[in-house]
């Protein structure tokens, strides 16, 4: 499964969330992401200006202007009805309870909520399947995690939070330790790192879902371009991850009808 995390990338735009749902039919991938915070909760108050496109706003109304509410999430429930599937990643109880009201295929647990154990424990009852990133998290925070959600059909992202993430810190090779410690759960990668050969390593290391943050153009007003992924990135890296197992092929050392012509040609002597 290869999810397209649009986030907030769209900039509080319907019309550009609808593009960015276009790009990721158009590049293959199975799933569109969104995320959804309650931004009246205290939890999220910050102070400060943000120099926006708009111009200099207070950071909350920058934070506001870019949140989809009910109004918008109806139109994207529509647009991708018969086209893909969409979900949001939920960061309070009000946004698993907001989110509810759609037929989602799984709930996204971030990695910043991992250790809200509410959130978790309500994610639970839910029934439905789990995705959950394990960015900048502990060991033991995990296990508690899987411990709390195992009930469910649960999978989880191996990734970095860093934006971007640098390469000698991908570590890669937890993604086969996560199979082992966890055979009961699927394992997957969720890439904040700059380029796409990364996701192509962790496939052929065993992961089986992932995640990349998606926009038309770099050049967009946004907080994570530098971790991010265009159009013509994206296709490719859906593509290719299809192919892994294809060119992994045998085990066994074959000679191919293919190769003939070209066999004959340069060992006829």
């Amino acid at each position: 499964m290869f999810i397209a995390e649009i986030g907030i990338n769209h900039n509080g735009d319907l019309v550009l969330a609808k593009q960015l749902i276009d790009m990721a039919i158009k590049s293959d991938c199975d799933v569109v992401k969104f995320q959804k915070r309650n931004l009246d909760l205290p939890q999220y108050y910050c102070s400060g200006k943000r120099e926006t496109p708009w111009g200099e706003v207070d950071y909350m109304d920058y934070k506001k202007r870019i949140e989809f509410g009910k109004k918008e999430y109806d139109a994207i429930d529509k647009y991708c009805e018969g086209k893909i599937k969409w979900t949001a990643s939920v960061w309070d109880l009000e946004s698993l309870d907001f989110i509810m009201q759609y037929d989602i295929p799984f709930i996204k647990i971030p990695s910043a909520k991992i250790t809200d154990l509410k959130l978790l424990e309500a994610i639970k009852k839910t029934k439905k399947p789990v995705v959950m990133s394990g960015g900048m998290s502990s060991a033991k925070e995990i296990d508690d995690a899987v411990e709390i959600l195992k009930g469910n059909e649960l999978t989880i992202l191996w990734c970095n939070s860093s934006y971007p993430a640098k390469d000698k810190e991908l570590d890669l090779n937890v993604i086969p330790e996560l199979k082992r410690k966890y055979p009961f759960v699927k394992i997957g990668y969720s890439g904040h790192e700059e380029g796409i050969s990364a996701c192509i390593v962790a496939k052929v290391l065993g992961a089986e879902v992932f995640e990349r943050h998606i926009t038309l153009s770099k050049s967009m007003f946004g907080s994570d371009q530098s971790a991010i992924i265009s159009y013509d990135q994206l296709y490719r890296l859906v593509r290719d991850i299809k192919k892994v197992e294809i060119w992994k092929g045998s085990k066994q050392l074959k000679i191919y009808k293919s190769e003939g012509v070209v066999r004959n040609k340069l060992r006829k002597n």
